[in-house]
């Protein structure tokens, strides 16, 4: 497959786990929001997911929800690397070897790490996080970070637009990418904060929720290049959200930069 569908936000889990990850992750989703699945959370679940919609190159986001889970996220990550799939490792920002975890990863050649403030207990511009958004600026990784509200916890404002926006006043060159077109359920403050700023956002579990008009006007008035798709599969179908994307009727040439030239320069300029 060449020249295909870029997914910049999926999830899998080592097939002896998936089964539990799965049940433990929509346990958790189903006692605030009607949570589903689309896929059994199996890499090669999400592999047949991409040759049904034509979806060359995912992106494969974990989530070190503490320390110690470094060494088993970094070992299955550099397992399942292929042309096809981009892990995005990931560490847990408290610990204290942060900068060795981020020089190892970039020296095996991944491009990016995933963070979660809910999942991993911070605050998106907390003091203690600026060295290691300094030194993943300094090699060059991508962040993909959880923005906006989350379905499985109580509302709290710890990656809302104006911490973002904050963030990257402080480091303009940090290869930033916002979830779910911005902020989940947070797209006022996107419109109020992000609008017209050369900060990426990938569209995932966003089209499903936002009015259309809404989400039209939050794309066409972002800087181009700077919209990647998403879909946050298993807990959302490629499918769907590719459907969704299309339905927003935003003319060839930005619906194919979101699908995947404005998601192949970024990783390019990262490679």
């Amino acid at each position: 497959m060449t020249q295909g569908i870029i997914d910049f936000h999926t999830h899998a889990f080592p097939d002896q786990i998936a089964g539990k990850a799965m049940t433990t992750l929509l346990e958790e989703g189903n006692k605030k929001w009607d949570v589903t699945a689309h896929l059994d959370g199996t890499l090669s679940s999400l592999l047949a997911s991409m040759e049904r919609n034509g979806v060359e190159k995912s992106v494969i986001c974990s989530i070190a929800t503490k320390s110690s889970q470094f060494d088993s996220i970094f070992s299955w990550s550099r397992a399942i690397r292929s042309d096809a799939i981009l892990p995005f490792p990931s560490f847990h920002p408290d610990d204290p070897d942060y900068a060795d975890r981020i020089s190892a990863i970039r020296d095996e050649g991944f491009i990016g790490v995933k963070f979660h403030p809910y999942y991993q207990d911070f605050v998106m511009d907390d003091d203690r996080l600026m060295p290691v958004y300094e030194k993943l600026c300094n090699k060059g990784l991508i962040i993909v970070m959880h923005t906006g509200f989350d379905l499985a916890f109580e509302r709290q404002r710890i990656c809302d637009p104006e911490k973002i926006v904050r963030v990257m006043d402080r480091f303009p060159d940090l290869k930033l990418v916002t979830t779910h077109l911005g902020a989940w359920q947070d797209w006022n403050e996107v419109e109020k904060h992000m609008s017209g700023k050369k900060i990426y956002m990938e569209i995932s579990y966003a089209l499903d929720l936002l009015d259309r008009k809404q989400a039209r006007r939050i794309i066409l008035n972002h800087p181009e290049g700077y919209v990647l798709f998403g879909s946050d599969s298993p807990w959302t179908g490629q499918d769907k959200t590719l459907g969704l994307l299309k339905g927003l009727e935003l003319g060839r040439q930005i619906e194919d930069g979101i699908l995947r030239e404005n998601a192949d320069r970024l990783l390019k300029k990262s490679g």
